[in-house]
């Protein structure tokens, strides 16, 4: 959950979600060095009496500014290639969730079909908020996930384009009509998490937020079974 005057990132419940923010200071890091040194350059340039008219070439100069680039996006490269392979990967998921948008809610469904557990997910009015809940935020039914185990997120639309997106586990997919998209969850810890869709789905595309409670293996089950 971000709070006013916060600087950087949200606390993850998401081992990815760690990854992603890593990367983000590493890419930071890279930025504001290559920058810094760009812009002594330049003052140095600027205060500069000497001049270099007379030179005609510098060939490890032009072979410093050609390698030293290429490297530092080698640096960005990698870390940024592996995350992506890993943010597709679903491993072997013990719980399947599916996430339907409406206009301008969202409905939940766990189980194959046989033994079906579904439930819509509205949110709640601003006058209707109680003490230490969010306005805006705050939903009538939260969907429920185990932490320690992986867990599939299945994300699909009945209507228009929405988006199921959640900050604090550092996820975003977009909910497709006629397509189903998938995401790999591996929550550590027990909380709750807030999103919103992030797609502009109409006229209340503001008011469809995301409520998502992680608990412990054993209460998730008994949350489902009653």
């Amino acid at each position: 959950m971000s709070f006013w005057g916060q600087f950087g990132f949200q606390d993850s419940f998401n081992g990815l979600g760690f990854e992603l923010v890593f990367f983000h200071d590493h890419a930071m890091f890279v930025l504001v060095l290559v920058s810094s040194f760009v812009g002594y350059m330049m003052i140095c340039l600027l205060k500069s009496k000497l001049s270099s008219r007379f030179v005609m070439e510098a060939q490890s100069l032009e072979a410093a500014w050609t390698v030293i680039p290429g490297v530092l996006l080698l640096v960005l490269a990698v870390p940024s290639v592996r995350l992506l392979y890993l943010l597709d990967e679903v491993g072997s998921p013990v719980v399947s969730m599916k996430a339907i948008g409406h206009q301008w809610y969202w409905s939940y469904e766990f189980g194959d079909g046989v033994d079906l557990v579904g439930f819509d997910s509205y949110m709640v009015n601003s006058g209707d908020v109680m003490g230490g809940g969010y306005r805006l935020l705050e939903v009538d039914n939260r969907c429920v996930l185990p932490y320690g185990v992986d867990s599939r997120v299945l994300v699909s639309s009945a209507d228009v384009i929405h988006a199921w997106a959640l900050p604090s586990i550092g996820v975003k997919v977009d909910a497709v009509p006629g397509r189903i998209n998938q995401l790999g969850v591996h929550l550590m810890s027990s909380g709750v998490m807030y999103g919103q869709c992030s797609e502009i789905c109409g006229v209340n595309h503001s008011f469809m937020p995301i409520g998502l409670e992680s608990v412990s293996p054993k209460v998730f089950y008994h949350w489902l079974v009653h």
